[in-house]
């Protein structure tokens, strides 16, 4: 069997839900390990300088960014067009997934987490979560089925995982908000096959396990 990149990876964890989301539909094939966050591999710990998954192992390289990964896999081979390529829409793209992982995120973590943070007013930070969902909302309502109009983006597909996450946390609150754009655009994904193709359980990986493949 020939090696593969190797993908240091959490099932539910939105940052390597969108890099396995990339490396689908990119086609490309990965070894995946799936890693146990309170007990991480040694491995993993060597290779990942953050010890944070996901994490990309191609060669003698390693790429340790989720939105890294996603570039990684779409440069080889981007048949829907995820990145735009020829136009202006990937600066637009980009600028809302730094959006979302920077103060979105920030909100997220404090609304979901919130025993975490003593700090944190649950209630002020879905709301301020919720003026980021609003803006999404309104760019779907503006542009089409998706953020950037008519066809699928990185963006789409780096955002999706998060604002699943924020919708879990309360989803009786959530699915009474008013965007109905927004909770279209939500469950469509939960109902795509890409999204459940990337959300299959994998065991937990150890050293000597026989290589798993991504896609199976």
């Amino acid at each position: 069997m020939p090696e593969h990149p190797i993908l240091y990876s959490f099932r539910r964890c939105p940052y390597a839900i969108r890099a396995r989301l990339a490396i689908l539909v990119s086609g490309q094939t990965v070894e995946i390990r799936e890693i146990v966050l309170r007990e991480k591999a040694p491995e993993f710990l060597e290779t990942s300088p953050s010890a944070t998954v996901p994490c990309l192992k191609h060669g003698d390289a390693v790429v340790d960014e989720s939105l890294d990964i996603m570039l990684w896999a779409l440069e080889r081979n981007d048949p829907e067009d995820w990145l735009r390529t020829g136009g202006a829409d990937l600066d637009a793209a980009l600028e809302l997934i730094r959006a979302c992982d920077g103060p979105f995120k920030k909100h997220l973590d404090r609304y979901k987490y919130d025993t975490r943070h003593p700090d944190a007013d649950r209630d002020h930070e879905r709301q301020a979560g919720a003026v980021f969902l609003t803006h999404l909302n309104d760019a779907l309502s503006r542009d089409g089925c998706w953020l950037l109009g008519p066809r699928a983006s990185i963006a789409d597909y780096a955002i999706l995982p998060f604002v699943r996450q924020f919708a879990n946390t309360d989803r009786t609150w959530f699915d009474s908000q008013d965007w109905s754009a927004l909770l279209l655009w939500l469950e469509a994904f939960e109902r795509s096959e890409p999204y459940l193709a990337v959300m299959r359980k994998w065991p937990r990986w150890c050293n000597g396990d026989a290589p798993v493949l991504f896609p199976a």
